[in-house]
């Protein structure tokens, strides 16, 4: 069976009514980034820091897979699929994805202060000043913040180098790390690009869907399907 690595961005969830910051100058639900998505915000205010999760979870439980998510899943009847998403939500799981690396953390996690790999599953509830990790350390969002190392980088550049198709979604490429993944490819495997805006790419094979991601992924399935 041939494997697909998908890599997938916040235009993905946007079409299920998930905001990005990409999108509004730097701002992040009215909030500046550097604010409530940099490791300096959790040092300066965690309050705000955890209200700010708090209610993206509270978006999230709300939220439903789309189109793109259904059929990402869809792809797995014929494929060996692993997803890798800069996303912090959990619509791919809903919508049946088997596996999936989560390079910026989840938000339905909760992590230890110290130790990165102290992960505790918290599903849609509140982490309030005080609530602890197993380690006893102040229990906080299990977000990759700017400024905090990628853990799942490694696994992700794997993934890609073992794929026959790549196939990147919803995503510009402008947010390193995970944009250097495109650079991981088996030369001469396909590439494909769906995303609105014209993208470009320093490799040979690959193609654009410009395109927001439910038509983009309704029109990769045909090209795949040929």
């Amino acid at each position: 069976m041939k494997k697909i690595a998908v890599l997938s961005g916040a235009g993905v969830s946007k079409e299920s009514g998930i905001s990005t910051f990409r999108d509004s100058d730097g701002l992040w639900e009215n909030y500046p980034v550097e604010q409530v998505a940099s490791i300096d915000g959790w040092y300066r205010n965690p309050e705000l820091m955890l209200k700010f999760y708090n209610d993206r979870r509270d978006q999230l439980k709300k939220c439903e897979p789309n189109k793109a998510h259904l059929l990402i899943h869809e792809l797995e009847q014929h494929f060996d699929v692993t997803v890798i998403t800069q996303n912090i939500d959990d619509l791919h799981e809903k919508a049946g994805s088997s596996k999936v690396i989560h390079l910026h953390g989840l938000a339905t996690q909760g992590r230890s202060e110290r130790n990165p790999d102290l992960i505790v599953d918290i599903g849609y509830n509140h982490i309030k000043m005080g609530d602890k990790a197993p380690d006893g350390t102040q229990l906080r969002p299990n977000i990759v913040w700017f400024g905090e190392a990628v853990p799942m980088m490694e696994k992700a550049i794997k993934a890609v180098e073992a794929a026959d198709i790549l196939l990147v979604i919803g995503t510009s490429l402008a947010v390193y790390p995970a944009a250097g993944l495109v650079n991981y490819i088996s030369y001469g495997n396909p590439l494909y690009l769906i995303d609105p805006q014209p993208m470009k790419v320093r490799y040979d094979r690959y193609t654009q869907i410009q395109d927001v991601a439910t038509r983009g992924m309704e029109k990769f399935m045909e090209l795949i399907r040929q």
